[in-house]
């Protein structure tokens, strides 16, 4: 059985597969991430990761010879946002956790949650502009 530390430890691993993919201009197989990341880890744990990683959505695969080659779908911003509705996803009073986490904001990170829901209940209207296409009014 995997302990707290373990899969700590593989959320950690997950994390650095996606920076060497983030750092790449390209796609990158298995073998490549592995030699990105260094002699450590072995390309089965490389493949193993990927593979989880594309079952979460966090990458896109694409076929490169016999293998795939992995893409990341998020950026680092995304990927947290989408850990944070997991988790949200596992509680059973999504009201309270969500009160607990406001509760939890202090200063400048309430005043931006504040700020991102009053736009999000209220977006900026739509006029046309001046070459009669829509655009957002600031």
């Amino acid at each position: 059985m995997g302990t707290r530390a373990d899969r700590r430890q593989s959320g950690e691993l997950e994390s650095e597969v996606l920076a060497a993919l983030w750092a790449a201009d390209e796609p990158l197989v298995a073998a490549q991430v592995q030699q990105a990341l260094g002699p450590r880890l072995a390309y089965n744990t490389v493949q193993t990761i990927l593979t989880r990683l594309h079952a979460k959505g966090a990458v896109s695969r694409e076929p490169a010879g016999r293998a795939h080659a992995y893409r990341p779908v998020l950026d680092d911003n995304g990927l947290t946002a989408r850990q944070m509705r997991a988790l949200l996803d596992k509680g059973t009073d999504r009201a309270a956790v969500l009160r607990r986490f406001v509760d939890e904001l202090a200063g400048p990170d309430g005043d931006v949650l504040a700020a991102l829901l009053q736009q999000a209940h209220h977006p900026a209207p739509i006029t046309p502009s001046a070459s009669g296409s829509p655009g957002i009014e600031s």
